[in-house]
C-alpha cells in the first residue's frame, strides 16, 4: 500500500500521511485508502458498522463522504480510521485542508466581528450599502445545525426505522415524536443549504414513521396528515426514493379504509418516481393485493410478476433499513395475500408456499428484521389458505402463533384480519361444527382485546 499512497506505517501499525499523495483532501483520501484495499463503498460501511455495533451506515453516505458532499464528523472520522487502520490525525487533516479549500474565501469575506459600526463614514450610501450586506452575511453565518447534529440525526432516525418493525409501537412513537418536533424546529432556524435538505429529508422520514403509528393503531386521517407533510418534505428534499416510499405509506392508508382502487392508484404513481433499491417491488406488491380484492385478478398477478422483476433488478441495499426496505419475506407475504384474494385451488395452494416463505426468512433474520406484524399476517394467511382448503385442523394450528401472542402487539390491520378471519367461518360450508365455531370465538375476542384501550397506551398521535 505504502507504494500506491505514499504512506508510511507508525510505530502502532498506524498509517500517516507522506509526501506525493497528491490531492490531501478528505474526498480523495478516503477514497485512495479504499481503492487501495479493493473495496466497495458498500464493504467500508460494512467494516465501520461492525466496529460501531450498529447498521446505521450505508455505502451511499461512504460516496457522500467521499464526493464530499458531506464532511465525516470526528465521531465518523474515529471509525473510518479504524477502518482503514490510520492515524485519525490524518482524516483530521485532511478534513482541514477541504474545509479551508471550501471556506477559505467565505471566512475572509465574514470575519467573527463582521464591520464594526465605526467602519464606516455616516452619510455615505456606498458604506452604508456595503454594512446591509455585511448584515446579511453575518444572517447567513447563523446557522443552528452543523454536520454532527444532521449526522447524529440520520443515524437516529436509521435505528428507529429499524427497531420499528420488531420492537413494542409506542416505545418507538415517543421517540419519533420528540425527533421529529426536533427537526421541524431546526427547519426553522438556519443550516447551510446541503444540511437544509438533509434536515428536508429526516423531517419526510420521521413523518413517514408517525404516518406508520397512526396507521398500525387505526388513525387513518392522522396518518393521512403525516403522510401528507412527508410528502412536502420530500419534495422540498428533492428524494425521489422517499417520494415513492410516501406513495406507498399513502396507498396503505387508502387500503385499510377500504379505498381499494384508489389503493392501486397511488401505488401505481409511486412507480412512476424514479428510485432505487427495492421501492419498486413495494409499490407493484401494493398495487397487486389492492387490484386483486377488486377483482382484477388478472391486473392483480401481472403487478406480482412486476414485483418479481423490480426484486431481480436491485443492485445495492435500500437507503433505509427497516420500515424503510423492503426485504424478500415481505414480498412473499404480500404475494400470499393477494393470490388469497385472486382465489382459486391453485392460487390458495401457491398462497400458503408464499405465507411459509416468508415465516421462514423472518425467522432466520436478523432480531431487529423480525417483523412481529409481519409475521402475524403470514400466519394469518396461512390459516385462512388451511380454512379455503377446508383444513380447520391446519387453520388452528396456523393461529396458535397469533392468538398466544400478548394483544398490544397487533396492529389494527391484524385486528381487522382476525375479525374477517372469524367471519368467515360463520360461513355454511362449516355447518356449524364445533372446531370452527370453537376458534371463531378465540378470534373475536383476541380482537376484542387487542382493540380495548389498556391494549395501547392512552397518549395517541395527533
Amino acid at each position: 500500500m505504502g507504494a500506491k499512497t505514499g504512506a508510511t506505517m507508525g510505530a502502532r501499525g498506524h498509517v500517516f500521511l507522506g509526501d506525493g499523495m497528491g490531492d490531501t483532501r478528505i474526498g480523495a483520501l478516503l477514497v485512495r485508502l479504499r481503492t487501495t484495499r479493493g473495496w466497495s463503498q458498500q464493504r467500508v460501511a460494512d467494516e465501520y458498522n461492525a466496529l460501531e455495533g450498529r447498521s446505521a451506515k450505508t455505502g451511499k453516505e461512504i460516496g457522500r463522504y467521499e464526493r464530499e458532499a458531506r464532511v465525516p464528523v470526528p465521531y465518523a472520522r474515529k471509525y473510518l480510521a479504524q477502518v482503514f487502520g490510520v492515524d485519525v490525525a490524518v482524516l483530521d487533516q485532511a478534513v482541514a485542508i477541504s474545509k479551508g479549500q471550501r471556506d477559505g474565501a467565505e471566512a475572509e469575506i465574514v470575519p467573527p466581528a463582521l464591520l464594526p459600526e465605526d467602519t464606516h463614514v455616516r452619510g455615505d450610501p456606498l458604506s452604508e450599502d456595503a454594512v446591509r450586506s455585511a448584515d446579511f452575511a453575518r444572517f447567513i453565518a447563523q446557522r443552528n445545525a452543523d454536520e454532527f447534529v444532521v449526522e447524529q440525526l440520520e443515524a437516529d432516525v436509521g435505528r428507529l426505522a429499524r427497531t420499528y418493525v420488531s420492537h413494542p409501537l409506542m416505545e418507538q412513537y415517543v421517540e419519533i415524536r420528540r425527533l421529529r418536533d426536533g427537526v421541524f424546529e431546526l427547519l426553522r432556524g438556519r443550516q447551510h443549504p446541503r444540511q437544509t435538505t438533509d434536515l428536508y429529508l429526516s423531517a419526510a422520514r420521521l413523518c413517514g414513521l408517525s404516518a406508520h403509528v397512526c396507521l398500525d393503531l387505526g388513525a387513518y386521517d392522522s396518518a393521512a396528515t403525516h403522510a401528507r407533510t412527508a410528502r412536502a418534505c420530500a419534495e422540498a428534499a428533492g428524494h425521489e426514493g422517499m417520494l415513492a416510499w410516501v406513495r406507498a405509506v399513502e396507498s396503505l392508508i387508502a387500503y385499510w379504509t377500504g379505498r381499494y382502487e384508489q389503493a392501486a392508484r397511488l401505488a401505481q404513481a409511486g412507480r412512476r418516481h424514479r428510485a432505487s433499491g427495492s421501492i419498486g417491488a413495494r409499490l407493484a406488491s401494493l398495487e397487486a393485493r389492492a387490484l386483486a380484492i377488486v377483482g382484477d385478478t388478472a391486473g392483480a398477478l401481472a403487478a406480482l410478476s412486476d414485483a418479481e422483476r423490480s426484486r431481480e433488478a436491485v443492485s445495492g441495499g435500500d437507503e433505509g433499513a427497516g420500515v424503510f426496505d423492503f426485504p424478500a419475506a415481505k414480498q412473499f407475504a404480500y404475494a400470499g395475500t393477494t393470490l388469497l384474494a385472486a382465489g382459486g385451488q391453485e392460487r390458495v395452494h401457491r398462497a400458503i408456499v408464499s405465507a411459509e416463505t416468508a415465516i421462514r426468512l423472518y425467522r432466520s433474520a436478523d432480531g431487529d428484521d423480525q417483523s412481529v406484524g409481519d409475521l402475524f399476517a403470514a400466519h394469518l394467511d396461512l390459516a385462512r389458505g388451511h380454512m379455503l382448503l377446508g383444513d380447520l385442523d391446519g387453520t388452528e394450528e396456523m393461529l396458535g402463533f397469533v392468538l398466544q401472542s400478548p394483544p398490544e402487539r397487533m396492529s389494527a390491520s391484524i385486528v381487522r384480519r382476525l375479525t374477517v378471519l372469524g367471519r368467515e367461518l360463520e360461513g355454511p360450508q362449516y355447518g356449524g361444527a364445533a372446531q370452527a365455531v370453537h376458534l371463531r370465538e378465540r378470534l373475536q375476542h383476541t380482537a376484542v382485546r387487542a382493540s380495548l384501550p389498556a391494549a395501547h397506551p392512552p397518549e395517541l398521535p395527533t
